[in-house]
């Protein structure tokens, strides 16, 4: 593969849902979606949580994301290999059996992945992005790549929207809403921001309306689980409240939209 293309290239799907206006929705739909797993919640809290350092745990994570995306081949292994090195040294104590467990188990290090891949594909679906069922799967099909990254085995990964859905079937009897993953919401709600920036601008408001739109484009089983103010709002609302938000976002020229590993990437293509 021509390293400059980098894991997916500029045809693949990943590179059209990955750079939606809806990317940042799905995020966050798909960290609420993380939190509902005990152990995945606990190993958050236990190093760091949510309140820690909440942008800087996002900015990382979109980085990372962006990179194996968007970056070289090389970029995209670098980053990867910094990311199993940190989850090998990190441990986690089961709050139920107070067990130690390490937070590179393929279990976990599988939850997190579908909660990502489920959560960036349905969000962009509903926003409006046209896909094919066919185009929907290989997409799926395409981010077993990424769950090799981080250490998981290929044929462990679901590779289809319907072997994505039986995963979640599977798991969810062990899904719960623990205090940590309440207290996990309450920072993705409402997480700090200096006091000129909540008196002198909108950020406040408009990051609780992407939070809000996050928990509305949630399963419906996990909507019930998180019991959160707004659950009434109707599927339909949801979807329309994003396809606007799209629409808006797709108005602003791209150079302004588009992150700075994107337009590299794209200036790859050309060079």
């Amino acid at each position: 593969m021509d390293q400059d293309r980098g894991l997916f290239g500029p045809d693949s799907v990943t590179w059209r849902v990955h750079s939606d206006p809806t990317y940042a929705v799905g995020g966050l739909r798909g960290l609420l979606l993380q939190a509902l797993h005990p152990l995945a919640m606990a190993a958050v809290e236990q190093n760091g949580g949510f309140d820690a350092d909440p942008w800087g745990r996002l900015t990382r994570t979109s980085q990372y994301i962006a990179t194996i995306t968007f970056g070289t081949e090389v970029e995209a292994l670098r980053a990867s290999a910094r990311v199993r090195g940190i989850h090998r040294k990190l441990r986690g104590t089961d709050p139920f059996t107070g067990e130690e467990f390490r937070l590179d188990r393929p279990d976990l290090l599988l939850w997190v992945h579908c909660c990502e891949i489920d959560s960036l594909l349905s969000t962009a679906l509903r926003g409006g992005l046209e896909l094919s069922d066919v185009e929907a799967d290989a997409y799926v099909a395409e981010q077993i790549r990424s769950a090799e990254l981080v250490g998981l085995p290929a044929a462990s990964v679901p590779a289809t929207q319907a072997e994505l859905a039986e995963y979640f079937s599977a798991v969810r009897p062990a899904l719960k809403l623990t205090k940590a993953a309440r207290r996990g919401a309450r920072g993705i709600f409402t997480p700090p921001m200096p006091g000129w920036v909540r008196l002198l601008t909108p950020a406040r408001p408009a990051w609780g309306g992407l939070a809000a739109l996050s928990v509305g484009l949630l399963p419906t089983w996990a909507r019930r689980m998180y019991r959160l103010p707004g659950l009434g709002v109707t599927d339909l609302a949801s979807t329309s409240a994003l396809r606007a938000l799209r629409t808006t976002a797709l108005a602003v020229p791209e150079r302004f939209r588009e992150g700075p590993t994107l337009k590299e990437a794209k200036a790859r293509q050309i060079a």
